[in-house]
């Protein structure tokens, strides 16, 4: 075989694998040119999951100025599975680009700050249309009964938040088909609470208060349907 003849060879082989690489890198992935897609954009998939009940003995506070609010129900996950499941934050985030190779930390990081903006403005507004497709059925029902309370006591809550000054995922698992990821959020907030006459009864209407919070959202990797649903919130220990 002369020079030239394996030269050719060589080339074509080349160009044939550079292009297989191009491929490989390209199928599954946006290209660029197409939208993205928040994944809070449509709301949860709630009634796509189990619908097994939670403990609800075992609840965690939706942070406020008073850190007290409407309750979450908290995970119940068995020994066996937390054991399963004590990953690090990056083996648990593989986990999930494993099961969902459409996760992507910077797109959700994107969408978990609107759905952040939007639920705490909704809950001070008393607006449960506007919860309903962001939050899991359990926790909905919580923010609902809140909303009750307050509007029973005539109440009103006013709500800015000033900045988000940080959100960064600091826990990620997947246990069975369902994905849990956990965003630690630093925000700047003013929060205050009126009664009837438009006296302030909580917070204060000048005061920025530095608020950190952890809110948990979820997704069943197994659903067609890409979006994530907010199933509990708590506030970290040392705060």
């Amino acid at each position: 075989m002369s020079n030239g003849s394996l030269f050719e060879i060589l080339l074509y082989a080349a160009l044939a694998a550079f292009v297989l690489f191009r491929l490989r890198s390209v199928l599954g992935k946006r290209t660029g040119h197409e939208e993205r897609r928040d994944p809070f954009a449509d709301g949860p998939a709630a009634n796509d999951q189990d619908g097994s009940a939670r403990d609800d003995d075992n609840v965690i506070s939706l942070p406020g100025a008073d850190r007290d609010g409407p309750v979450a129900a908290a995970d119940t996950a068995t020994d066996e599975e937390l054991v399963q499941n004590a990953d690090t934050l990056p083996a648990g985030i593989t986990r999930i680009k494993l099961a969902d190779d459409g996760f992507d930390e910077v797109e959700f990081l994107r969408g978990a700050r609107g759905a952040f903006e939007m639920i705490v403005q909704a809950f001070a507004a008393g607006d449960r249309d506007a919860l309903k497709p962001l939050l899991t059925e359990d926790l909905n029902r919580s923010f609902v009964n809140a909303i009750y309370e307050r509007e029973k006591e005539r109440e009103t809550q006013e709500t800015n938040i000033v900045t988000i000054r940080s959100s960064d995922i600091v826990e990620a698992s997947l246990i069975g088909s369902i994905a849990k990821v956990t965003v630690e959020f630093v925000t700047d907030q003013v929060k205050v609470t009126r009664d009837v006459d438009g006296n302030v009864v909580d917070g204060h209407p000048d005061r920025i208060e530095t608020l950190t919070d952890l809110w948990t959202f979820e997704r069943d990797v197994s659903s067609r349907d890409p979006n994530w649903a907010l199933v509990a919130t708590r506030v970290p220990d040392d705060v």
